[in-house]
């Protein structure tokens, strides 16, 4: 077995890093999203909203730094196209969203996406013995689940 700097099987950090990757293009089309459901959010919610997304924004922004550190911690190279972003997510490019309820809910659709991306790596990191990567994705879940609890309690589902 052939194993990286950190000691960790190099095919199996060549996989990781790809689903790290795939991992970023989603967080980075949810960036984009949620920043343009701040800048376009209208209607009687529009001050309780416009913060949350601003805040929501903040710690995706902080996330995606985290992945792209991960993949280099790795030894691999984090994708930094819009194109590649585009290819590689899940979570669909949204435009033009100023309704409140619609910015929410695509949100939710979003996290799952995320969610479910992140049990993925959860397994495929714990299958390679990467702790780091581990540790990152039980945190995000964690908090993420919380997260579309409260988003849905707003949509009142």
């Amino acid at each position: 077995m052939s194993t990286n700097f950190i000691g960790l099987d190099k095919a199996k950090t060549q996989n990781l890093a790809q689903q790290l990757n795939e991992l970023l293009a989603n967080y980075q089309i949810f960036y984009m999203n949620v920043r343009g459901y701040h800048w376009n959010i209208k209607g009687e919610h529009f001050f309780e909203l416009h913060v949350k997304f601003e805040e929501l924004y903040t710690d995706l922004l902080l996330k995606i730094d985290e992945v792209a550190e991960r993949i280099l911690t790795l030894g691999h190279r984090p994708a930094h196209a819009y194109s590649t972003y585009i290819e590689l997510s899940d979570v669909p490019e949204r435009k033009d969203v100023s309704d409140g309820k619609t910015a929410v809910r695509n949100i939710v659709e979003s996290f799952a996406r995320l969610i479910g991306k992140q049990r993925e790596l959860l397994s495929l990191a714990g299958d390679a013995s990467d702790e780091g990567t581990v540790a990152l994705m039980s945190d995000y879940i964690s908090q993420q689940e919380k997260t579309v609890w409260m988003y849905r309690s707003y949509l009142g589902e």
